[in-house]
């Protein structure tokens, strides 16, 4: 017994039901052609996901069952396909999936597992089904689960119960670093505990700060690895299924920096293109963050969408005008100079009755910053492009960002990457070109990081040093531990409390920044939700 599957690794846009739909159809004729019986899309493939308060609109619901009923009609007669869409039923709703088949909605299954954590929030939107869905295709009966189902024991085997020879499992499941082996891992476990194969497919594509990866696979009823599709490509992909074996293609995936590389170049291309955004601009310092700010968005838009701008004051140093420079010849971009000096004498003038007599401190760093975050909105607003900031995660965790000055912008790229990840990514970025050649100058990433808002000035006179940060950050904002935990793990009781007392009480920056790329189990953003208001420190 033999059955051929296609796995529609599609990039849908949110709330593009209409649009959506033409690419389930044209994926389908695809399938079809190939010689394929059932193709399998991602979850709620017809209306995007998160659908987030969308999917409390009872509008919503009406419009997503007129489109999958038109659907249903313009499918190819010979395909089986399994669709996820939202469902509204008995003034209750689901995340659902329907096989259509033949011009019909056949059967349908509303997922049962409804995560509540993390990014996730659909105990908010749904409620959660009950029932197995087992249907019948080329005389295999295939049941289905919905991503979260499988994170738990019980709707694997309740399938298998009900009939089900191999199981489908159809996902929306966002990238961060390490994400693809927990996925496998708990698919075996399904696997053991249901004795069935497995045919995992995912979305892929960004949805605001959610990046999806595809990484589709399919595991045999031993766990064993029949077939592993790319990361971050849109398109079908197949799976033979023979006496219960699936085999395909055995993709390798990329690891480390270049998965990360990867989700944040396909959460700019996406977020700048759904939006529909003609290009970029960024603020180019000469520094690390802004340099691989401008790689990213030259390679997710193309150089002739990217504008730097280098906003100098007296006290730019010579070389961070040199290497911004060379930096943008190196992408092919736009590049030009607006100096602040005179902007910021004019701020000074006018404020010199109030600030007489007192010494030069952050008052003054920060008007400079918000003097360029002035000149890059102006540009924004007078002809379009979105502002990408260029602030890190270090920097979002430590508050060492100004509010209306680095921070004015519309997407935050590196918002959940480390500073010691920023280095790593722009040493992998240059490491994938001509090595004579590099994209992004040496000394921008050998130099000591500066903001450059006084002279002489060094990150790390304000703060730790950057491997101290980012280990402390990572695990009082990822892992939840508290201070003396941390100070067991054999960091400085002085700097522990330092960066947790700066992550606490920058909450309020954070809370008025624009939204990023998430790429970590936990980013600041819809997986932390902290209080701006709070007395409570970690002990």
């Amino acid at each position: 017994m033999q059955i051929k599957i296609a796995l529609a690794q599609m990039n849908p846009m949110l709330g593009d039901l209409a649009g959506n739909a033409a690419q389930i159809v044209s994926l389908a004729q695809q399938a079809a052609q190939a010689g394929a019986t059932l193709m399998v899309s991602p979850e709620l493939a017809l209306c995007g996901y998160p659908p987030e308060d969308l999917a409390l609109r009872p509008d919503f619901y009406d419009e997503n069952a007129r489109v999958l009923a038109e659907l249903a009609g313009r499918l190819p007669p010979n395909l089986a396909v399994v669709v996820g869409h939202p469902l509204s039923e008995g003034g209750q709703y689901f995340n659902a999936a329907s096989v259509l088949r033949g011009g019909y909605i056949e059967s349908t299954y509303r997922k049962q597992k409804l995560p509540n954590h993390s990014v996730f929030d659909e105990l908010r939107t749904f409620v959660a089904g009950t029932n197995p869905c087992v249907f019948n295709c080329a005389g295999v009966r295939f049941g289905i689960n919905i991503c979260a189902d499988i994170w738990e024991p019980g709707t694997a085997t309740q399938a298998r119960d009900a009939g089900a020879q191999a199981l489908l499992v159809l996902n929306a499941s966002p990238f961060h670093a390490g994400k693809q082996a927990e996925r496998i891992a708990v698919a075996r476990a399904r696997v053991a505990e249901s004795g069935l194969p497995l045919i995992y497919v995912n979305m892929t594509g960004g949805q605001d700060e959610l990046v999806f990866d595809g990484a589709s696979f399919a595991l045999d009823a031993s766990g064993t690895l029949g077939a592993q599709f790319p990361a971050f490509e849109t398109g079908l992909r197949f799976v033979e299924l023979e006496d219960m074996l699936p085999r395909g293609e055995m993709a390798t995936l990329p690891e480390s920096e270049a998965s990360v590389y990867q989700a944040l170049v396909l959460g700019v291309r996406d977020y700048v293109g759904k939006n529909g955004f003609p290009g970029v601009l960024v603020g180019s310092s000469g520094g690390i963050d802004s340099a691989l700010t401008l790689t990213i968005a030259v390679d997710a838009i193309g150089a002739q969408r990217v504008q730097a701008v280098m906003m100098p004051s007296q006290f730019t140093a010579d070389m961070s005008l040199e290497d911004a420079e060379q930096l943008a010849l190196n992408l092919g971009i736009r590049y030009d100079v607006q100096p602040i000096k005179y902007m910021f004498d004019a701020f000074m003038s006018e404020l010199s009755d109030e600030f007489e007599n007192l010494p030069f401190d952050q008052t003054e760093e920060n008007i400079q910053a918000r003097v360029r975050g002035v000149i890059l909105m102006a540009l924004s607003n007078k002809f379009g492009q979105l502002v990408l900031t260029t602030g890190n995660k270090s920097e979002m965790a430590s508050g060492y960002a100004t509010l209306y000055g680095d921070m004015a912008g519309g997407f935050a790229v590196l918002k959940d990457v480390a500073k010691t990840l920023v280095w790593r990514l722009a040493r992998y970025r240059n490491s994938i070109c001509d090595p004579t050649a590099p994209v992004i100058p040496d000394r921008i990433i050998t130099r000591p990081p500066s903001a450059e808002l006084r002279a002489n000035q060094c990150d790390q006179d304000s703060l730790p040093s950057y491997e101290i940060l980012d280990a402390i950050m990572q695990r009082y904002v990822e892992l939840d531990l508290s201070a003396r935990d941390i100070v067991a793990a054999g960091y400085s009781e002085a700097d522990v409390h330092k960066v947790i007392g700066l992550i606490d009480r920058s909450e309020y920056k954070r809370r008025q920044s624009p939204p990023g790329i998430r790429v970590t189990a936990r980013g600041f953003g819809r997986d932390r939700r902290y209080p701006i208001t709070s007395k409570y420190r970690a002990p």
